[in-house]
């Protein structure tokens, strides 16, 4: 049987085997890697998927059954080319009552004139029913800023006629003792006239 093996096995079959023995051995050294990079690509574990894969050719095919139909990087953008087409279709909608077709900017609906959305009363600009404050202008849904603002400033005006009096009157206080001053001085000398029993000056 030896004899029989000896003359079967020659060195070119031994160095097919061996050819084939190492194309094994690197192919699956060369799938471990590949599970590992393809889990690491998709957003698993890449040491679970490691491990599992160290079963030879088995680990490989339950990773390949098992593993994520997309990459991280193409779920991302898959999930935001969907929020992009649902910000696209909020621009659109339907009346609650009948049911008609609208836009986002329509404050009636065109068929029943059903209120759909509200107005700011500063800006101008349509308010969604839920909203409480503005997003163009930060202002609250039935406040009142813009009588504060007149009301401040007629206060304010109120304040500066008040205090413009006392200036005045400080001033006007000043002067008049001034003048009433010299108005005495000046009396003083021309009412003073000499009379003949006057005593010469000397």
């Amino acid at each position: 049987m030896s004899e029989i093996l000896a003359q079967l096995i020659t060195p070119q079959v031994k160095f097919a085997l061996t050819v084939v023995v190492v194309f094994i051995a690197l192919l699956y050294l060369m799938s471990i890697i590949w599970v590992v990079r393809d889990s690491f690509l998709r957003g698993t574990t890449p040491v679970l998927w490691g491990i599992i894969a160290l079963i030879p050719f088995l680990g490989v095919m339950i990773y390949a059954m098992m593993r994520p139909p997309l990459y991280a990087c193409d779920r991302e953008e898959q999930n935001i080319s969907l929020l992009l087409q649902q910000r696209q279709l909020m621009e659109f909608g339907e009346c609650p009552q009948c049911g008609y077709p609208t836009r986002r900017e329509y404050v009636l609906c065109p068929h029943c004139l059903v209120r759909l959305r509200n107005i700011c009363k500063v800006c101008n600009n349509t308010l969604e029913p839920e909203w409480s404050v503005c997003p163009h202008c930060a202002t609250k849904v039935g406040s009142t800023a813009p009588r504060t603002r007149t009301t401040t400033a007629r206060n304010t005006g109120s304040m500066r006629r008040v205090a413009a009096p006392r200036t005045s009157s400080l001033d006007t206080m000043g002067s008049s003792e001034q003048e009433t001053s010299m108005m005495r001085s000046a009396g003083r000398v021309s009412t003073r006239i000499p009379s003949p029993n006057d005593p010469p000056r000397q």
